[in-house]
């Protein structure tokens, strides 16, 4: 094909994605129950987290902080924010899926074992970054924050606008974030990145690590910013030891 008609092909490529997401985010919108059961389920004290937490320890959980909404349009807005990123995120195969079949014809054999890899273990990381900020992270922070108070005389409400773009925004994160060592094996198998350079500089990687903590954290504060360090230094652990195994590999 000449240029045009890979222009023509990439088009029909993104109105197929653009049309899944569309499609997939109004049966969201139309699931509304459902949709923000599963969003509304971290602010409430019988969430599977809190129980757990509960078994663990033995000291009950139990709590109480009120959403409100301040605009006449917003939980409207919210809607439709949270019924998009919920698309996006239940068609993301599918669209991965056509980029793929776009590009492929121009990839060799083993270049194409190599996005399928690159492709399927970046998504499944995603998810696993999305799992652990529903279930983990953005739970305990919602629930440090949202019951502490500097006097009982100032109780705490929280705006849905407050509530809803933390949680995305944490997902979002956390979903990037662990994708980390997929890109480190990548740049592995091309042979920019070695595992000597990542345990030299580990102090540095650390400072980093904690700066982009601060930076990305909706709400500035130290006991979130070490919930989000935290799982970010262990994927890089994680990176230096996946960048060992390609090493050893390719010496072999």
């Amino acid at each position: 094909m000449d240029f045009w008609d890979h222009l023509d092909e990439l088009r029909s490529c993104l109105l197929k994605a653009l049309a899944a997401v569309v499609l997939c985010a109004v049966a969201a919108f139309c699931c509304k129950e459902l949709l923000f059961a599963i969003v509304m389920a971290p602010s409430r004290s019988d969430f599977v987290t809190y129980r757990l937490f509960t078994r663990l320890t033995g000291v009950s959980s139990e709590f109480h902080i009120d959403l409100f909404n301040p605009e006449l349009a917003q939980q409207f807005l919210v809607h439709m924010r949270v019924a998009l990123w919920m698309g996006l995120l239940v068609v993301s195969p599918y669209v991965l899926y056509l980029l793929f079949h776009f590009v492929a014809p121009g990839l060799y054999a083993h270049e194409r074992r190599y996005a399928v890899s690159a492709v399927g273990s970046g998504y499944l990381m995603f998810l696993m970054g999305v799992a652990l900020n529903y279930f983990i992270i953005f739970p305990l922070t919602f629930r440090f924050l949202g019951t502490y108070q500097v006097s009982p005389d100032v109780p705490n409400r929280i705006a849905l606008t407050s509530y809803v773009g933390m949680l995305l925004m944490l997902c979002l994160v956390m979903g990037v974030m662990f994708e980390l060592p997929v890109l480190s094996w990548l740049l592995a198998k091309v042979g920019v990145l070695k595992a000597d350079f990542m345990t030299r500089y580990r102090k540095h990687a650390i400072v980093v690590i904690v700066i982009l903590a601060a930076v990305i954290t909706p709400t500035g504060d130290a006991i979130t910013m070490s919930v989000v360090a935290l799982p970010i230094y262990l994927l890089y652990e994680v990176s230096v030891l996946v960048v060992k195994r390609v090493s050893a590999k390719k010496s072999v």
